[in-house]
C-alpha cells in the first residue's frame, strides 16, 4: 500500500511512536504529506542521497531505441506501481508544498493527479535539467516556467507558425536531396526542427531588445539555417552547388571555401519584434567547435562598440553544437569557462546541441563518460532543456524559455535537441556498416513534418490540402531559385563574408606612409604617466624601484621594452584607437616587466579591487584600454581575441602567450583562422600574437616560440623576388601576404611595428617575438618608422672598411646581442658585419640584398639559437640564395638538428651557445 511504501522508503519518516490511536493517525497523515513532497522532489531534482530526476526517464529519443542519459533503468521511486496498487491511495488528497507550482491556484491534489502532472512536466518531450543550479531565484523561475499548469501549451497561431517554418526546413532539405543527390551538403534531416528552434530564439530575443545575433555552428544543417533563419537569397546558396563555379574578387579577398564552411551577414526585418535585426554566421572550419571562442570574441567586441545603454541586451551569441564534439572537444570547456569572466563575458549564450546520438560512426557510450552530452553545462550552473526533436511544440517552447532566461539572468543556457541523423556523416556515407539497428529504425521512421501535420489535422486546426499547397509553393520557390543560380558563372565572395568592413577603405593605390613616429611631447607625457602612481594607490616597494628606474631612463631620453610598448599603446589610445591586451598574467607580465595594472598594497583588500589601470587614464579624451589576465587557456582565449579582432579595423587586439611556445595549444586557431582566414573567408584581422622567448637555458619548454611553424604558414613564393624599390611597393607586399612574422630586437622597433599594425588601409595578423633592450626616444619621434632590417652600423659598415669585411652574419632577435658582445670581445668589429632581420615575413628582399652587396668579399652566415630543423633557417636560406643569383650559398651556424627544442640543463645550454658563437665569429 501507499503507507507501506513510504514506511519502507529511504524517504519515509519513521512513525514508530507510541501513543493513542488518534495520535498515531495524525503522525501517519503528517508522514504521508511529507512523503508526497519527497515524491515531487524526486521528479524535480537531485540531492546527496538520490539521483532520480524526472528528466532521466523523459521520452526524448525519437527512435525509441536509446536513452539520452545512456541509462535504461527506471528508478523505483519514479514508478507508479511502486507507490501503490490501491485506488484508495490514488484518490487521496494531499497539500502541495511551496516548492512546486503543479497545482497552479489549487493547494491540494489527488495523488493520482500529482503523479500524472509530474510525469507530463518532467518525463514528457522535455527533460528539465536545472536543479543543480545553486541560486534559488533561478531554479524557481525555471520551475514556474514548466510546472505552472498549461504554461507550455502553444496557441493555434503559434502552432501554425511552427508548422510553416517546419515546412520550409523540410522542403529545403528535400529539394537539395532531389536536385543534388550526389553532393555533400551535411543536411539537417532528422533534426529539421533546428531552423524553427533558432527562429523562435531570435523572435523572442528580438522582442526583448536584441538587434544583433552572432551565430556559430558546424556544418550539419548550416545551409538550412542560412536559408531559412538568416534569409540568405536561395539563388546565392544554390549557386554554390555548381561544379564549374568560381569566385570573383579573388585577388582582393581570397579563394573561398566549401559551401558548408562559409560565413555570411544579413540584415532582415523581424516581424515578431517589428524591427530590423542583423544575423552574422561566423565562418567555421571542420574543427567542429573551434568557432565557439571566435563567436564569443566577436560578440564581446560588438557589445563593446554598441551604442545602446545595455549592449549585452542588444547583442547576443548563439552556438549550435554537435553532441559528440560538444562532449569531446576541450575548447568547449574553455569557452564555457569564459562565460562569466570579466572582459570576456557576453551576457549569456544560447547553446543548442544537435544530438544525433552518434558521432560519425562512434556510439555515445564510447564518445563520453558523462550521462548527457551536455553535462559540461553544469560547470557554470547552466540549465539544460533536453527535448525530443520530434515534438516541434516542445522545441518551440523550450527555445522561447531559453531566450527569456538569457535576457533575465544574462547567463548561458543549453538546449539538447535529441534527434537522429537520417543519412551517414554526409549524404554519401553508409552508416549501416556500424549501426544496422539504428538505421533500420531510421529507414522505417515517419518524419517530424508528417507527424506534426497529422497532429494538427487531428486537432482540427489544419488540413492536408493546405499542407500540400504550402509544400508545393515552397518547392516552386526553390525551383525558381535554382534556375536563377544556373545562370550564374561566378560567385561574389562578398556574399559570404561575415565581417565586411564596409566603411574601411580598400584602396589599391598604396599611397600610405611607412612613418609611425609620434611627437616627443606625447611620448614624454605617456612616459611620465606610466612611471607615476596615483595618490590612492600604495604600490609594492620593489615596484617603486622599477618605476623610479623607468623615470630615470625617460630623463635620459631612453626607453626600455615595457616603456616602448606603453608609449605605442598610449599614442594609439590618444588617436582614439581601442587597444585590448589579454593572455595569462599580462597585467603584470610573465617576467614582471609590464605592470599596467597597479595593485594597492592592502591586507584588507582581499579581492584586489583597489587597483589602477594606468594606460586607461592617460588623457582626458582617449579610447578605452582593456587589459585582462585570462583564464589558463590558449585555444579558447586566442580564439576569443581573434574573433574580437575581426569586428572592426580601428583597434589593436593583442594576445600574449605566457611563454612563446604556449601557442602550440592554440594551433587550430592559428592554422584555421589567423593564417588562412582571409583567403578562405574574405575577412581581415589585425590580431597580434606576442610570443616572448629566447634561449636562456630554461629547458625545452621555454626557449623557442617555434618560428618555423609560423613561417611555414606564410604564403610567399621564395623563387619570386618582388620589386621593393618604392615605399608603395613595400606596403603592397604587406597587403598581398597573409600575415607578418616579426622578431624585434629593440623597444623602438616594437613601438613602430605595433603602431604600423593599425596605420594602413588593410589588416594582417602579426606574430611577434621580443627580447629586452633599450632604445632612444629619438627613434620613436615624428619621421621615424619600423626597420624591417637593422643593418650593421659599426666600424664594418664604413665605406673604407666594407671591402675588408670577410663575413656578414644575418640573425634575428636576441641572438644579435650575444653575437655583438662576443665580436667585441674578440676585436672582430672590422672583419665581421652583423645585420638583424627584424621582419622575417614578408621577407625584406631589398634590404637583405643591399647588405649583401655592401660587403662583396664576405661570405654569408645565418646564425640562430634554434636547432637546424627549427627556427628561420629553412625559410631564410633559399631566399638569400636566390637574392645572390645562386652565387653565394648561405652557411648555417646554430644548434644541430634535434627533436627537442633545447638542452635540458643550463650547463649544456651554455656549452652549445659558446660553440655556435665561436663558429659564427671565426676570423677566417
Amino acid at each position: 500500500s501507499w503507507r507501506k511504501y513510504f514506511s519502507e522508503s529511504s524517504y519515509g519518516i519513521d512513525s514508530t511512536v507510541s501513543g493513542t490511536t488518534e495520535q498515531l493517525n495524525v503522525n501517519e497523515t503528517v508522514t504521508d504529506h511529507l512523503n508526497v513532497q519527497s515524491l515531487i522532489r524526486n521528479y524535480q531534482y537531485e540531492d546527496s542521497a538520490v539521483d532520480h530526476l524526472g528528466h532521466h526517464i523523459a521520452a526524448l529519443d525519437p527512435l525509441n531505441l536509446y536513452n539520452a542519459d545512456l541509462d535504461p533503468s527506471i528508478p523505483q521511486e519514479l514508478r507508479l506501481d511502486t507507490y501503490t496498487s490501491s485506488d484508495e491511495d490514488l484518490q487521496r488528497y494531499f497539500t502541495l508544498p511551496k516548492t512546486t507550482q503543479i497545482g497552479g491556484d489549487v493547494e491540494t491534489l489527488k495523488l493520482e493527479e500529482i503523479y500524472d502532472r509530474l510525469k507530463k512536466i518532467y518525463c514528457g518531450s522535455i527533460g528539465v535539467d536545472y536543479m543543480h543550479i545553486t541560486e534559488p531565484k533561478t531554479f524557481e523561475w525555471i520551475r514556474d516556467k514548466f510546472e505552472t499548469p498549461g504554461i507550455t501549451e502553444l496557441s493555434t497561431e503559434d502552432k501554425l507558425k511552427v508548422l510553416g517554418r517546419l515546412i520550409k526546413s523540410v522542403g529545403f532539405e528535400n529539394f537539395l536531396n532531389q536536385k543534388w543527390s550526389t553532393e555533400k551538403r551535411f543536411g539537417s534531416e532528422g533534426c529539421e526542427v533546428i531552423a524553427p528552434a533558432l527562429q523562435e530564439v531570435i523572435d523572442r530575443s528580438a522582442q526583448l531588445g536584441v538587434d544583433s545575433f552572432i551565430v556559430g555552428m558546424s556544418h550539419r544543417g548550416r545551409l538550412n539555417v542560412i536559408a531559412n533563419v538568416a534569409k540568405q537569397p536561395l539563388p546565392k546558396i544554390f549557386s554554390r552547388f555548381k561544379k564549374n563555379l568560381s569566385f570573383h574578387n579573388v585577388e582582393d579577398q581570397g579563394t573561398g571555401d566549401v559551401k558548408y564552411h562559409l560565413g555570411m551577414f544579413t540584415k532582415t526585418f523581424n516581424e515578431a519584434a517589428g524591427k530590423d535585426v542583423t544575423f552574422t554566421m561566423a565562418a567555421n572550419p571542420s574543427h567542429l567547435e573551434a568557432v565557439n571562442p571566435i563567436v564569443q570574441g566577436r560578440t564581446c567586441a560588438e557589445q563593446f562598440f554598441h551604442s545602446g545603454e545595455n549592449p549585452t541586451k542588444n547583442v547576443m551569441s548563439i552556438l549550435v553544437h554537435g553532441d559528440a564534439a560538444f562532449a569531446g572537444q576541450g575548447v568547449v570547456y574553455e569557452t564555457i569557462q569564459l562565460s562569466d569572466v570579466e572582459n570576456y563575458s557576453t551576457g549569456g549564450t544560447i547553446h543548442i546541441v544537435v544530438n544525433n546520438q552518434i558521432g560519425f560512426t562512434t556510439d555515445p557510450r564510447n564518445g563520453r563518460s558523462s550521462s548527457y552530452c551536455t553535462d559540461v553545462a553544469k560547470v557554470v550552473n547552466a540549465p539544460v532543456f533536453h527535448v525530443n526533436a520530434d515534438d516541434p511544440e516542445a522545441v518551440a517552447y523550450a527555445s522561447r524559455v531559453a531566450a527569456e532566461y538569457r535576457d533575465k539572468f544574462q547567463k548561458d543556457i543549453f538546449i539538447d535537441l535529441v534527434c537522429y541523423r537520417r543519412y551517414g556523416h554526409n549524404e554519401m556515407d553508409n552508416p549501416e556498416f556500424t549501426h544496422p539497428a539504428m538505421y533500420h529504425a531510421i529507414k522505417t521512421k515517419t518524419g517530424v513534418l508528417s507527424l506534426y501535420v497529422d497532429k494538427l489535422v487531428k486537432e482540427g486546426i489544419y488540413t492536408r490540402e493546405l499542407y500540400k499547397e504550402e509544400s508545393k509553393k515552397y518547392n516552386n520557390e526553390c525551383k525558381e531559385a535554382a534556375e536563377i543560380a544556373e545562370n550564374q558563372t561566378s560567385n561574389d565572395v562578398h556574399d559570404w563574408i561575415s565581417a565586411d568592413w564596409k566603411s574601411f577603405s580598400k584602396s589599391s593605390s598604396y599611397n600610405e606612409t611607412m612613418e609611425t613616429g609620434v611627437e616627443k611631447d606625447t611620448l614624454i607625457h605617456i612616459g611620465n604617466k606610466f612611471c607615476s602612481v596615483p595618490q590612492h594607490i600604495k604600490v609594492h616597494n620593489t615596484l617603486k624601484g622599477v618605476l623610479m628606474k623607468r623615470h630615470q631612463l625617460l630623463e635620459d631620453g631612453k626607453v626600455d621594452w615595457a616603456m616602448g610598448e606603453a608609449m605605442s599603446f598610449g599614442s594609439m589610445l590618444k588617436e582614439n584607437v581601442h587597444v585590448r591586451l589579454s593572455g595569462q598574467d599580462v597585467e603584470r607580465g610573465t617576467f614582471s616587466h609590464r605592470h599596467h595594472v597597479l595593485h594597492h598594497q592592502s591586507r584588507t583588500d582581499v579581492d584586489g579591487k583597489i587597483k589602477w589601470n594606468t594606460l586607461d587614464n592617460l588623457f582626458d579624451k582617449q579610447a578605452r584600454y582593456t587589459i585582462s589576465n585570462s583564464i589558463l587557456s590558449e585555444y579558447g582565449v586566442l580564439g576569443f581575441e581573434t574573433g574580437y579582432s575581426i569586428v572592426r579595423p580601428n583597434m589593436l587586439v593583442c594576445w600574449e602567450a605566457q611563454f612563446g611556445d604556449f601557442h602550440n595549444c592554440a594551433q587550430p586557431i592559428i592554422d584555421q583562422f589567423i593564417s588562412s582566414g582571409q583567403e578562405k573567408w574574405g575577412y581581415q584581422s589585425g590580431i597580434v600574437l606576442l610570443l616572448p622567448h629566447g634561449y636562456e637555458g630554461m629547458g625545452p619548454e621555454h626557449s623557442s616560440a617555434r618560428l618555423e611553424r609560423f613561417l611555414q604558414l606564410c604564403n610567399d613564393d621564395m623563387d619570386v623576388i618582388p620589386d621593393l624599390s618604392t615605399e608603395a611597393n613595400i606596403i603592397k607586399q604587406l597587403r598581398d601576404h597573409n600575415m607578418q612574422v616579426v622578431n624585434c630586437s629593440t623597444p623602438a622597433n616594437y613601438f613602430h611595428v605595433l603602431r604600423r599594425q593599425v596605420s594602413f588601409n588593410f589588416r594582417k595578423p602579426s606574430l611577434l617575438r621580443h627580447p629586452a633592450a633599450v632604445s632612444s626616444l629619438d627613434e620613436m619621434e615624428i619621421g621615424t618608422s619600423f626597420q624591417r632590417v637593422i643593418p650593421e652600423s659599426g666600424v664594418a659598415s664604413k665605406d673604407i672598411n666594407s671591402d675588408s669585411v670577410k663575413r656578414i652574419i644575418f640573425c634575428t632577435g636576441k641572438m644579435y646581442y650575444d653575437l655583438h658582445s662576443t665580436r667585441q670581445s674578440k676585436g672582430l668589429e672590422k672583419s665581421i658585419a652583423i645585420s638583424r632581420i627584424e621582419q622575417l615575413f614578408p621577407f625584406p628582399y631589398d634590404m637583405v640584398k643591399n647588405e649583401i652587396e655592401k660587403y662583396p668579399n664576405a661570405d654569408i652566415v645565418w646564425c640562430q639559437e634554434e636547432p637546424k630543423n627549427m627556427g628561420a633557417w629553412t625559410f631564410v636560406q633559399p631566399r638569400v640564395y636566390n637574392i645572390t643569383g645562386h652565387l653565394k650559398l648561405p652557411r648555417y651556424v646554430g644548434r644541430k638538428a634535434s627533436g627537442s627544442v633545447a638542452a635540458g640543463t643550463k650547463k649544456d645550454h651554455d656549452i652549445q651557445q659558446a660553440e655556435l658563437l665561436a663558429e659564427a665569429l671565426e676570423a677566417n
